[in-house]
This record gives C-alpha cells, sequence and structure tokens, in this order.
C-alpha cells in the first residue's frame, strides 16, 4: 500500500533513510526513525547502490493525465456551488449531464457523466434525492387537518 504524502514528501523520506544509513545507523533502526519496513530502506539502499542518488526520485503517477487541471477542478467545484440555475438550468438540481455540459462549456472537455461522478465525489459530495412535494402543497392547512380533523377520525380503543 502506498504511504500517505506527495511525491516529493516520500522521496524526501526516502533521502532521509539513505542519509540515516549513511551515518552508521542500522536498517531496522532507520526503519523504526522513518516510520517503515525494513525492507523498504533495504531496497532503497541496494537502489542507489545500483543506479545512484537518481533512483530515489518519484517514478510519474500510472495511468492518463485527467483532463482538467486541479486548479481548473477547484474552479468547477466553486462554480457548482453557485447552483444550476446560475447556469441557465430550470431547476436547481444537479445531475451528471449538467455538470458534464458546464465543464464543457467552461473548459471546452468533455467527460461521460460516470467518470464526472468521480471528480463531483472526490470532492466530497454525494448523491441527493430532492423531496417530492406538490407545488400546491399548504403547509397551513395540512397543520389545522392534523390539528383539528385527524383526532375526530382516529379510532381510539375501547372504554373498559
Amino acid at each position: 500500500m502506498r504511504p500517505h504524502g506527495s511525491p516529493a514528501d516520500l522521496e524526501a523520506r526516502r533521502r532521509r533513510a539513505v542519509a540515516l544509513l549513511d551515518k552508521g545507523l542500522g536498517v531496522r533502526e532507520v526503519a523504526r526513525q522513518i516510520g517503515c519496513s525494513p525492507m523498504s530502506v533495504s531496497r532503497w539502499q541496494a537502489e542507489v547502490r545500483a543506479r545512484g542518488p537518481d533512483a530515489l526520485r518519484p517514478n510519474p503517477a500510472p495511468g492518463r493525465p485527467p483532463r482538467i487541471t486541479p486548479r481548473q477542478r477547484a474552479k468547477l467545484l466553486k462554480s457548482l456551488l453557485k447552483g444550476a440555475t446560475a447556469h441557465g438550468f430550470s431547476t436547481d438540481l444537479w445531475t451528471l449531464p449538467r455538470v458534464v455540459e458546464v465543464i464543457a462549456r467552461t473548459f471546452g472537455v468533455r467527460y461521460h457523466p460516470a467518470h464526472v461522478w468521480k471528480i463531483v465525489r472526490g470532492a466530497g459530495w454525494s448523491c441527493q434525492k430532492p423531496e417530492r412535494r406538490a407545488r400546491e402543497r399548504d403547509e397551513a392547512a395540512i397543520q389545522r387537518w392534523r390539528t383539528e380533523r385527524w383526532p375526530h377520525i382516529k379510532k381510539r380503543p375501547p372504554r373498559r
């Protein structure tokens, strides 16, 4: 499992481990101080011996690079917080196809709705379903009915 931290942080950690080894500390002691397994420390040491100090540099992340940059992603999320009606939609409900449309208009990049979900979910958003209520609903009339009419209709247990 990959440890937490940016690639630069992890590289600094590896370099610190090799520096501690150069000072004469043992593999287990370095592993304890760094917070990793002794096997990792041994592997880093062997890599440095075989390929030099550049062996500790981080490898590029595998996979296709994202279509929008982290800065654009932050701009997108800030834009989505304004609401769907601010982007010309009839309701304030965000759907994945609507988010796709906003990304296409703003950044000129096309995404499939299923992939947009990864962006939205990664930002901490969750799926929400609006409460279904009639537009003609009259809360005051409903409350009156509950307090005045319902007690007369409700069945009561027979008296003993």
